[in-house]
């Protein structure tokens, strides 16, 4: 087991509990090959996950995660073998995500090598796959993998998408994170589909939002272009920030991010 892959029990910055805010590379895997788009589309490749999960390791992350974008028998299959060579050489906690369907799979990845595993559409279409996963391998290895987006159709004005933000799932992203949290999910993995891949920060609202109903450790995604884009996103009730683009293609670095962090405040490993 690398590292600890419990995560910080509460937000840190301000004035909450002094922990450290995690800052997590995130690698979409498809096919074998890091690719990275905006909302989903017009990918790029961006190199080989095992040479990058090394390389962020060495650079300072504090934890990873991989997507499987292909969600296919054959991506599952080259997933698991990506994970597997990624525990050989990377020692910080790993969470896989991206086709789970099932108990199983959830068995494979970390007998693989995964620390946590993230689930979206399987835990929309059953719930109890929540239960089931958090009492056989604890809540802590269970993240629910949310891809909100706004809609005028939901009480709370963000509702829950499946397919890379193309299809409604007709959820109301606010009570399915408390219903998520009450089956036993560990973490919250919050992406907002109007932000994502776009870099002009991260969605300050949704990140609030979900925050005032939900205890669980929350970690932001979508949006992210530079340094300074990190910390509001932790003062909107972030325990953790989540990245792609931004590293993948050099605009900027981990260093610089928790250097930004740190001078505005924010603990950071």
């Amino acid at each position: 087991m690398r590292g600890s892959s419990v995560p910080p029990s509460g937000p840190a910055y301000p004035g909450r509990v002094s922990l450290a805010v995690r800052v997590i590379p995130c690698l979409d895997v498809d096919d074998g090959r890091v690719v990275k788009g905006v909302n989903f589309v017009d990918l790029r490749d961006a190199g080989d996950p095992v040479a990058l999960a090394a390389h962020y390791s060495s650079s300072g992350a504090d934890e990873l995660v991989f997507l499987d974008i292909s969600a296919s028998h054959s991506g599952r299959s080259t997933m698991v073998e990506v994970v597997r060579r990624t525990a050989e050489q990377v020692f910080i906690p790993l969470t896989v995500g991206g086709g789970v369907r099932a108990i199983e799979d959830f068995d494979m990845l970390l007998r693989a090598g995964a620390d946590k595993v993230g689930v979206n559409t399987a835990a929309i279409a059953r719930p109890v796959l929540l239960a089931e996963a958090a009492t056989r391998f604890g809540s802590q290895c269970v993240v629910l993998s949310v891809d909100a987006r706004r809609s005028a159709d939901q009480p709370s004005g963000f509702e829950v998408t499946t397919h890379g933000g193309r299809k409604s799932a007709g959820l109301d992203a606010l009570d399915w994170v408390r219903r998520a949290e009450d089956l036993g999910a560990g973490e919250i993995l919050l992406n907002s589909m109007d932000a994502d891949g776009t870099t002009a920060g991260f969605d300050l609202a949704m990140i609030r939002a979900v925050r005032a109903v939900t205890s669980l450790p929350l970690i932001a995604s979508g949006g992210a272009g530079e340094p300074e884009h990190f910390a509001p996103a932790v003062a909107a009730g972030a325990d953790a920030v989540l990245a792609a683009s931004v590293f993948h293609f050099a605009a900027t670095s981990i260093g610089a991010v928790k250097q930004t962090m740190s001078a505005a405040g924010v603990p950071v490993r």
